[in-house]
This record gives C-alpha cells, structure tokens and sequence, in this order.
C-alpha cells in the first residue's frame, strides 16, 4: 500500500529555504514516508518514534542529524501529513527527547 505525502504551509516554507543539497536530502526522506509511515526498529530508512507534540501523538522522523519531519498518518485517506519541519536541536526542545 502507498500513502501520499501532504506538506503544510510551515514544512513548505522550511523546504523552501534550505540550499539545494539539504532539500534533496529531506525530501528523498519524506518520500520514503509513501512506503513505511510507521516506526519501526531496525527499518535503516529513519530514526522514527511516536511521540506526544503540541498536545496530540504523532509521529517523528529525524533527517540525518540535522532536521526533524513532525506528522501523522491518516490511514483512511492514505495520506501521511507533514505538519513540521524544525531544525533536530529545535524538535527536541519542543517534544523532550
């Protein structure tokens, strides 16, 4: 099964000023979203956790070491939706990791 990957205004915005290489390198990541949305150890296609953020369980995916994707999976529209894109140091000041 696949799931289309949703950006919000916010994780557009942040995509939309990184330099050219670390915005390929976050959207390869988010694409792989399409085939494995949830965690799982092991997996090697990122370090992903369920985590409480702003008040709702969603899900986290570190990129790299450098930049955290914040989003949910709605399984009756096969949609995973990207709600934040943050800086790795920033993601974990926000959700205590």
């Amino acid at each position: 099964m696949g799931y289309e990957v949703l950006l919000g205004d916010q994780p557009r915005e942040y995509l939309s000023e990184l330099d050219e290489k670390s915005h390929r390198i976050v959207r390869e990541n988010l694409l792989k979203l399409t085939n494995e949305p949830y965690p799982r150890p092991g997996a090697g296609s990122g370090d992903r956790e369920k985590i409480p953020f702003e008040g709702e369980e969603v899900y986290r995916m570190h990129i790299g070491r450098t930049h955290t994707a914040i989003y949910d999976v709605i399984e009756a529209e096969d949609v995973v939706e990207i709600y934040r894109l943050l800086p790795i140091d920033e993601a974990h000041k926000r959700y205590g990791d």
